[in-house]
Order: C-alpha cells, then sequence, then structure tokens
C-alpha cells in the first residue's frame, strides 16, 4: 500500500526565547543556538539521500531559516506558506503569561475558560488557526500523494497538525509536546489512515526538554 511520509519539524530556538513570551506573528530570529539545533538535524536528514522531494514552511522567518538550513542539507528549496504561520496573540503579542494576567485579567480569565474558541484581541482562537492549518495541510498532502516531504512550522500549529492526523479533540492540543527543532514523522496511506511514527524526536536534547 502506497503512502505519503510527512516531516513534520518545528524551528529552532529563537533569540529571546528564554523570556517566554508569546511570539505568534511576531518575526523574531533564530538564535545562534537554534541555528545549531537544526544543523544537528540536518545531519540527520541527510542519510534519507534526496527523498524528501519538498519544503513548506510557514514564511515567518524563524521558520523560513529552519527550512533554509534543512534544505541545504536535502537539496530542496523551501516554499513559504502564510497559512503555516503559528497564531495570531493580537494585543497579547510580546507579552508574558504574567503580563496577561495582569493587564487584561477579564480576557484571560475568558480565555482560560475556552481555550479552544477564545479569541485574544485582535487575534485568533485555537479553532481559526485549525481551519486554515488543516486547509493547507489537506492541500499539500493532495499535491504529493505518495511522495516523502517536509513541513517546518511553530509549536502551535505543528499540535494543531498532529492533533488531526491523531484523531484528538483540539481541546487536548497542550497535552502534546513540542521542542524546539523536534522531528515528527508521520505516514498517510492511500485509504487515508495515518500513523504517527515519531513524536517530538528530540536529536540536541534526548530524553530531556528545551526551556
Amino acid at each position: 500500500m502506497s503512502k505519503t511520509t510527512l516531516y513534520l519539524v518545528r524551528h529552532g530556538k529563537t533569540i529571546g526565547s528564554e523570556e517566554m513570551r508569546y511570539k505568534g506573528h511576531t518575526d523574531v530570529a533564530l538564535s545562534p543556538e537554534g541555528e545549531d539545533e537544526i544543523r544537528v538535524l540536518g545531519e540527520r536528514l541527510k542519510a534519507l539521500n534526496g527523498r524528501i522531494g519538498a519544503i513548506y514552511s510557514s514564511d515567518l522567518s524563524r521558520a523560513m531559516k529552519t527550512a533554509e538550513i534543512l534544505g541545504r542539507f536535502i537539496g530542496v528549496q523551501p516554499e513559504p506558506v502564510v497559512e503555516l504561520r503559528e497564531r495570531n496573540f493580537g494585543r497579547w503579542e510580546g507579552m508574558s503569561f504574567k503580563e496577561i494576567e495582569k493587564v487584561y485579567p477579564v480576557e484571560f480569565n475568558r480565555w482560560k475558560a475556552d481555550p479552544l474558541r477564545y479569541s485574544p484581541p485582535g487575534g485568533e482562537s485555537t479553532e481559526d488557526v485549525a481551519q486554515r492549518v488543516t486547509r493547507a495541510l489537506e492541500q499539500i498532502i493532495i499535491r504529493h500523494r505518495g511522495e516523502q516531504i517536509m513541513i517546518v512550522a511553530h509549536g502551535g500549529v505543528n499540535r494543531i497538525v498532529l492533533c488531526h492526523f491523531m484523531g484528538i479533540p483540539m481541546s487536548n492540543i497542550f497535552r502534546i509536546e513540542q521542542d524546539y527543532g523536534c522531528l515528527n514523522i508521520i505516514d498517510i496511506f492511500e485509504d487515508g489512515f495515518p500513523v504517527v511514527r515519531l513524536l517530538n524526536g528530540n536529536f540536541i536534547n534526548p530524553g530531556g526538554y528545551h526551556d
């Protein structure tokens, strides 16, 4: 039975990642450490010997830089896809969890009560993001049926993709870990039945977590 194999990657660590602020659509760069992380992953993927035929990436620079580094190892030029961007956090962009709780207490409580459907002021809900991401995902899979492809995106986007393929309700999205620079591998068989072969593969810090 033929299958499509998806290599799903989260971008590497970014500048200022230790501050734990919501970046969303804010365009931040990979840190030097993040670039090193992705080179380690690239060395692993190089052994595939050109079997990955296409790379699609969020157009934000932290994802595109990740895709470009990996593309050099496997000989593929990445293509940007706006719909693969991280969630737009609206007026919460650049703020920490504690700052949001202090400045927007009412909205913060509404978000805690319904994180799936609630949109931060000027931003997107999880359902909004899931709709645009899954549309783009389905188009990519149809275009490359029977091939091996890569998507480089963000923690929130990757969790949505994984929930989609595993049939997990989006309300459980935060039960899935996605470290910086991690790799997920998903086989989608011709009958539409998906199998997740690798989840949150962390080749930089095996068995541990990134901050």
